[in-house]
């Protein structure tokens, strides 16, 4: 009898460690990090997201590092008439292809490779350059690093984004956007003093840069292989 009432006992404690153990390992208390992403991947759908048909991109970004005000958007992405023959030659190579999804995904490109540069943040800029395009990126922050200088740039906001060419060479698909921005760019010298541009100038800065990607390969993500700007 006493062993009966052991193995009931146990029984009932075992329960109760279960429950208790469910209470608090599926509780979520809103500090979770979320997982980091490529720009150009497409984010989870969610009920608004289909019902609008937006594309929602989460850049990674350290867990202790307040989230500023995302830069102001530019709405739907621009399909340059120039660009309609490449797009769908792109297409037939890879049928996930989507002008749309592509624009916002390297809309988010733009913010993050920007952002990287001020800072000199080469491990950023790795993954998201072409060998080439990486060492000029590379050549220019670590010149700047030599002169003790400190680049400031502040991302307003889009004005437009468009893609104004595309095209299939064999594989690879290439695709060319403009982007129209509003920064902040200020140059600092080893004192803290300005060296070039103003703090208080909102300047509208027009971006014109490639993007490609080996349309033949497992690898999903495009990267940055040229890039230039407009006056």
């Amino acid at each position: 009898m006493g062993s009966h009432i052991e193995i009931i006992l146990i029984a009932l404690v075992a329960v109760f460690l279960v429950l208790r153990l469910r209470s608090v390992l599926g509780r979520r208390t809103g500090n979770e990090r979320p997982p980091t992403q490529d720009p150009f991947a497409p984010p989870a759908p969610t009920a608004e997201a289909r019902r609008d048909n937006g594309n929602v991109v989460q850049l990674p970004r350290p867990s202790n590092e307040p989230l500023p005000p995302p830069p102001r958007s530019a709405g739907q992405v621009r399909i340059a008439p120039a660009a309609a023959a490449g797009i769908e030659a792109i297409r037939s190579a890879d049928r996930g292809f989507d002008p749309q999804g592509f624009g916002g995904g390297a809309r988010a490109a733009f913010e993050m490779i920007v952002g990287a540069f001020a800072k000199g943040d080469l491990a950023t800029l790795r993954p998201l350059l072409d060998d080439a395009t990486f060492s000029s990126f590379e050549a220019a922050v670590k010149d700047r690093q030599t002169q003790g200088r400190v680049l400031e740039t502040s991302l307003i906001g889009f004005d437009s984004t468009e893609m104004v060419r595309a095209e299939l060479r064999g594989s690879m698909a290439h695709v060319t956007m403009r982007f129209v921005t509003e920064q902040i760019n200020v140059m600092r010298g080893p004192d803290g003093l300005v060296v070039d541009g103003n703090p208080n100038t909102v300047d509208r800065v027009t971006d014109v840069w490639t993007f490609a990607r080996d349309t033949h390969s497992d690898n999903p993500n495009w990267l940055l292989v040229g890039t230039d700007s407009e006056s």
